[in-house]
């Protein structure tokens, strides 16, 4: 077996984000033949992998369990799964909004209990996951959960599960927001009397050479000023975004509303 691999994984739903984790672990070299996958709708994941529409009667030794649904389903999940859970069971969640203590309350059984938060780019090992835990967990379930994050991207382990809507705020709904400006930048173009289509392949281009740039060099912000020499057309295009630091002001407000949202979904709301 591959260093990271649980000896079984059980995923509760495969939406979108389960799903690119699931094709990352694949990808890397998990055997599907060890992924059992809770789904509804009994619609096939991928080859190999069993797809199950009802809780089997147990779980195997040691198996991970990733909780992938909706996170109002947590309940009726809850009432299924966690007879079946034991000590040696490691329960992962990527629910947002549901706190670490509200999981130990719904799977009492399970010690080692893990906070995750991937980003999308976990599909192509580009990506960022938050993870969290407590004391109660052991240092074998904090060492596998970890294990199995590795080949997602950036991992980063939080101290203060405080901090985990702001850390989704950031890294777990950033994507969206860049996305956003990637289509902008494109449209801004397209406003300029650049045609659509090159514009858009453009405005790609530039993002990811940038980034790739800014990752492998100095910080962001040197970049920007080497970039814009005195007097020049950056530097004009600079002066607007840096006005009254409107752009740091806009992104501050967006990551606040997804902050706020996060806990507001913790309280029930």
């Amino acid at each position: 077996m591959a260093t990271g691999w649980p000896p079984h994984l059980f995923l509760v739903g495969c939406g979108n984000m389960a799903g690119q984790m699931l094709h990352r672990w694949l990808a890397c070299g998990l055997d599907p033949d060890r992924v059992t996958i809770l789904r509804p709708s009994g619609r096939p994941v991928a080859d190999g992998v069993r797809v199950v529409t009802a809780y089997p009667d147990a779980l195997p030794q040691g198996t991970t369990v990733m909780l992938g649904m909706k996170p109002h389903q947590i309940a009726d999940v809850a009432e299924q799964l966690a007879p079946l859970c034991t000590t040696d069971t490691v329960m992962l969640s990527i629910l947002a909004g549901t706190t670490l203590a509200d999981l130990r309350a719904r799977f009492p059984s399970a010690r080692d209990v893990v906070r995750a938060m991937p980003n999308l780019p976990v599909g192509i090992g580009q990506g960022v996951v938050a993870l969290y835990t407590d004391e109660q967990a052991s240092s074998a379930g904090r060492t596998e959960a970890g294990a199995l994050m590795a080949p997602l991207g950036l991992c980063e382990w939080i101290a203060d599960e405080a901090l985990f809507n702001r850390v989704t705020a950031l890294s777990g709904c950033g994507p969206a927001f860049l996305f956003r400006f990637i289509d902008a930048l494109a449209r801004a173009g397209e406003a300029i009397g650049i045609p659509p289509e090159q514009a858009a392949r453009m405005a790609m281009a530039t993002v990811q050479g940038a980034a790739t740039m800014a990752a492998a060099q100095e910080n962001p912000a040197t970049l920007a000023d080497q970039v814009a020499s005195p007097g020049g057309m950056t530097r004009e295009g600079l002066n607007v975004l840096d006005a009254d630091d409107r752009l740091l002001t806009l992104l501050t407000d967006t990551l606040e509303a997804a902050r706020d949202r996060g806990e507001a979904m913790a309280r029930g709301h």
